[in-house]
């Protein structure tokens, strides 16, 4: 396909976005479902204008993904703003480490038994499917720092943390299969591959995200130096932390997530104030942002807003371009009863049993438990794992299994959580709104008794 072919339907997917993104909000569709939809017109089951073979493209579309998802946890960093002393992040640890656990056994489970996979090959499986999505799950996370509610805090710092938390079981399937080294009894794997990357990822991160932030500040306020170009700082950290953890071995995906976490406290002891749209009285254009970019009580909030923003563009471009390759990729997969069942199991009893071992005990209430085990979407984090497993020597029947149970379940996850995630959260936030009114209520008559 020309590139002035792709310059036009690329230009019109956006132009067509910014026009309906407000009425899509309203309706049960999602923007991954449209695109999921376009590119499926566009791959050779449809126009055939495009045909990524997934075989073909997995060296390029690992690193879109990657990308895709280090911005995309660098913005759920950002939105999280509780120190982790916080009870509330009692619940995405669990979720995000205790379910993601047992998600992965039970697939792994499923797919010796129902599937015939060896025990490798179903580890590795469950390593790919079992991490929910930070990219496509943006209707059900937290918009703002300040919010506290437990559904959407829980999803949104389960999002952040699994992608890298699952990345140790891709590795024990892989080396299961002879293509990664585990060491004698596992002990590289548990040591390296465990502890120092899921560790170390977050140390990393947290020092350069409080660092840089620190820095940032500390000019602005004391020096009026450093000021503008907020985008560079972004990307700059994301990069920084990245690379950084990769070096040392260390999960780069939880430390971009960490670095996010860390430069959101920055902001935290700005006495939570605010940057206003405007600066002070009597300034105008480049003075009035200059004010406000080095006023030592809205600095930090400023530069938060500037790198939030940006990251969130991007972040949707990235949705953007992946799955439309999904869309297209679809062509190669094969729908048959084994696939259906497994992934009738995988979102109707495996994810649900999970989430709830996982969160026994828990103080949630009905509707949050209910809502946390059906919003585990599967996107983008599954494609990056699946690429890189077929990079990383995976072939053959194997391959063939993994790409179309893999590609099948974020196609479902798309379609049945895209349909269903604005009703439900409407209903959701009905119910909430509701309980806290009569709570509102009762506690006005216990006052006056």
């Amino acid at each position: 396909m020309s590139f002035s072919v792709w310059a036009l339907i690329v230009g019109a997917l956006l132009i067509t976005m910014a026009l309906a993104g407000t009425l899509m909000k309203r309706l049960p569709v999602s923007a991954s479902m449209f695109y999921l939809v376009v590119g499926y017109g566009l791959g050779s089951a449809g126009w055939g204008l495009m045909a990524p073979d997934p075989r073909q493209v997995s060296a390029i579309l690992e690193r879109v993904a990657e990308v895709a998802l280090l911005i995309s946890l660098f913005s759920v960093g950002l939105k999280l703003g509780l120190p982790f002393s916080s009870r509330h992040w009692r619940l995405p640890l669990r979720l995000a480490f205790v379910s993601m656990a047992l998600t992965i056994g039970l697939i792994a489970l499923a797919g010796i038994f129902l599937l015939g996979m060896p025990l490798g090959a179903a580890i590795l499986l469950g390593g790919i499917l079992a991490p929910t999505d930070p990219v496509l799950a943006a209707d059900v996370q937290v918009d703002e720092p300040s919010d506290r509610d437990r559904l959407r805090f829980s999803l949104t710092g389960e999002g952040g943390f699994n992608d890298g938390a699952a990345f140790p079981f891709v590795m024990l399937g892989l080396g299961l299969l002879g293509m990664h080294e585990l060491g004698s009894w596992g002990w590289r794997w548990l040591a390296i591959d465990v502890l120092w990357a899921l560790a170390g990822g977050l140390l990393i991160g947290s020092l350069l995200g409080a660092l840089i932030g620190k820095l940032v500040v500390y000019l602005r306020t004391r020096h009026q130096e450093a000021v503008g170009l907020d985008e560079f700082l972004a990307l700059g950290l994301v990069a920084l932390a990245f690379g950084v953890a990769q070096l040392l071995q260390a999960s780069g995906f939880l430390a971009v997530f960490a670095a996010g976490l860390a430069l959101q406290r920055v902001k935290e002891r700005s006495r939570h104030q605010k940057a206003p749209d405007e600066g002070p009285a009597g300034l105008q254009g480049k003075d009035a942002h200059l004010a406000v970019a080095t006023h030592p009580n809205l600095a930090s909030a400023y530069m938060m807003q500037a790198v939030r923003g940006f990251n969130e563009q991007l972040e949707r471009i990235a949705e953007l371009v992946i799955v439309l390759a999904v869309g297209a990729m679809l062509a190669y997969v094969r729908i048959d009863a084994w696939a259906i069942a497994f992934l009738t199991l995988l979102f109707f009893v495996l994810r649900p049993v999970s989430v709830w071992l996982g969160l026994l005990g828990a103080s949630v209430s009905g509707d949050q438990r209910f809502l946390i085990a059906w919003f585990g979407i599967r996107g983008i984090g599954s494609v990056y794992y699946l690429m890189f497993a077929l990079n990383h020597g995976l072939s053959g029947s194997l391959a063939d299994q993994a790409i179309n149970i893999t590609l099948l379940a974020v196609a479902a996850s798309i379609i049945l959580h895209g349909v269903s995630v604005t009703p439900l959260m409407a209903l959701y936030g009905r119910r909430q709104a509701g309980r806290s009114r009569r709570s509102l209520s009762e506690n006005r008559r216990h006052d006056i008794r």
